[in-house]
């Protein structure tokens, strides 16, 4: 065996193709990081248009028949678009398969942000089809490991696994816990595994099929998006029912911090904001402030401490403690400005909390990637309270674009960011706010916190100056993730560190 491993990755979404949150920017950045580290990898994904649309050099590789009786077909070709896809890191396989994949909107609801009524259908193609490039079925390259991504390529290992054929070692990443893929049990003829597969020491979880539990019984090795979270989802408190077969697999089980793609993610070369900057030279940022607060109708104060959210609008972010302490950021003179959707009430909320405070609040419904840019570029602090926080990348991001994040300790949050308190402004490993319970009151001495720390440019200087120093590169996690493949292969030579 060479000491290179032919690997696919199996995702829903990738950077900047298709996207709806973090997933999309990890299975972007990934393959050419794995690529520095000794990896040839290639990419599978579901044949959405906006996927089909950025493949490039499209060919037939082969066709396979799907449980139901459906046809799907699997195109090979590049991805030209994602980041650093200068090389083999770019070739890519689709899934086509239109009526499953070409639906207008997002990829997993419906106008009415209704789940599809098939998506067990859907990726259950998904893995499928990676069943059978496991198998042979491009005859000029077959992986030596499947890498599968969250609930939608909670297939492949069954697959994979409990069929006839090529059995290659699986690698499984979990990316947020709380999206399972649960499905009705009478859904589980659809899928093409045997009987045996519905029962506890398999794919069934309550009387239900889940995909999350089915990645996490049968691949090889599990990976989560940091060493805290890896933790956490081994409790009850944070394992949404699958704690116990977490701790059964903890041998198994790696926290791997998710890194940043600093090609698309620098304030010294971002083509998508006004001004550029960086440590030792921040005029520009204060050009991405006012030009901010005049784009979102803001009040042009310079002096005003600028509070940021840029997430899904949804209760695990900690938005309810956002929305509760809005008067005292406020008052405190501060602003906020809001880019996110989902839930309604929230949406309504915060619509409500701009109409209450013109000038120092906004609001923008949606999710615009240019705009992101903008925001981590000309705000003062990225707010991000979650509940549960398998890794996050919006406060990396903030910290690398000057912007301090303001995050409860939990997850990711906990492994990125080093609260500013006496001993840390002191020895200068400061980078942000940080809090530890859920709850309001603690949330808003974080608020009341940060706008004194604001209050104090010299100190607000340093913090922000270790920020922007720190190193998220995806080469740290690329190194661990090959670790990981050779566990799952033994006869792979160890690289380096």
């Amino acid at each position: 065996m060479t000491d290179s491993v032919r690997v696919l990755q199996v995702s829903a979404e990738i950077y900047p193709l298709l996207k709806t949150g973090g997933l999309a920017d990890v299975a972007g950045a990934l393959p050419a990081a794995l690529a520095g580290a000794g990896c040839e990898v290639r990419v599978l994904l579901p044949g959405f248009p906006a996927i089909l649309a950025g493949l490039q050099n499209a060919a037939p590789v082969g066709r396979f028949t799907l449980p139901w009786g459906e046809a799907a077909q699997v195109l090979g070709g590049t991805l030209p678009a994602v980041p650093g896809a200068d090389g083999a890191a770019s070739l890519a396989y689709v899934v086509e398969a239109p009526s499953l994949y070409e639906r207008p909107g997002n990829p997993y609801e419906d106008a009415q942000r209704r789940p599809y009524a098939d998506n067990h259908r859907r990726f259950a193609a998904l893995g499928w089809a990676a069943a059978h490039l496991a198998r042979g079925l491009d005859p000029n390259w077959s992986p030596q490991l499947v890498h599968g991504h969250d609930w939608h390529a909670g297939l492949v290992a069954a697959c994979i696994k409990l069929t006839a054929g090529r059995r290659v070692p699986c690698v499984y990443t979990v990316h947020n816990l709380a999206y399972q893929g649960i499905f009705g049990a009478d859904q589980f003829a659809d899928l093409g595994l045997p009987p045996a597969a519905f029962q506890m020491d398999g794919l069934e979880f309550h009387g239900q099929i889940s995909f999350m539990k089915a990645g996490l019984f049968y691949a090889d090795k599990i990976t989560t998006v940091s060493p805290t979270y890896a933790r956490e989802i081994q409790t009850p408190e944070q394992g949404f029912g699958l704690d116990g077969l977490l701790r059964s697999r903890r041998n198994d089980l790696s926290g791997i911090l998710n890194g940043v793609d600093t090609t698309v993610w620098s304030p010294a070369t971002d083509p998508l904001i006004p001004r550029h900057y960086g440590v030792e030279q921040m005029t520009g940022k204060a050009r991405c402030k006012a030009a901010l607060q005049a784009e979102a109708g803001l009040e042009a104060r310079k002096d005003a401490p600028l509070f940021t959210v840029v997430s899904r609008l949804t209760e695990q972010k900690g938005l309810n403690l956002v929305l509760a302490g809005v008067d005292d950021l406020v008052h405190g003179g501060g602003q906020l400005l809001v880019l996110g959707s989902g839930d309604h009430a929230l949406e309504a909320a915060f619509a409500h909390a701009a109409q209450r405070h013109p000038g120092a609040v906004a609001l923008r419904v949606g999710y615009d990637e240019h705009y992101a840019h903008r925001i981590f570029a000309g705000s003062d602090i990225t707010l991000v309270p979650s509940r549960f926080e398998p890794c996050g990348l919006t406060q990396m991001y903030g910290l690398l674009y000057g912007s301090l994040p303001l995050v409860r300790a939990v997850g990711g949050l906990a492994d990125t960011v080093v609260d500013a308190d006496l001993a840390t402004l002191d020895d200068g490993t400061a980078t942000g706010i940080v809090f530890a319970s859920f709850s309001e009151a603690d949330y808003r001495h974080a608020v009341r916190r940060a706008l004194a720390l604001h209050r104090q440019p010299r100190a607000w200087s340093r913090v922000r100056q270790n920020g922007m120093q720190q190193d998220f590169s995806w080469t740290q996690a690329a190194r661990h993730y090959r670790a990981v493949y050779s566990a799952a292969l033994p006869d792979l030579p160890k690289q380096p560190t």
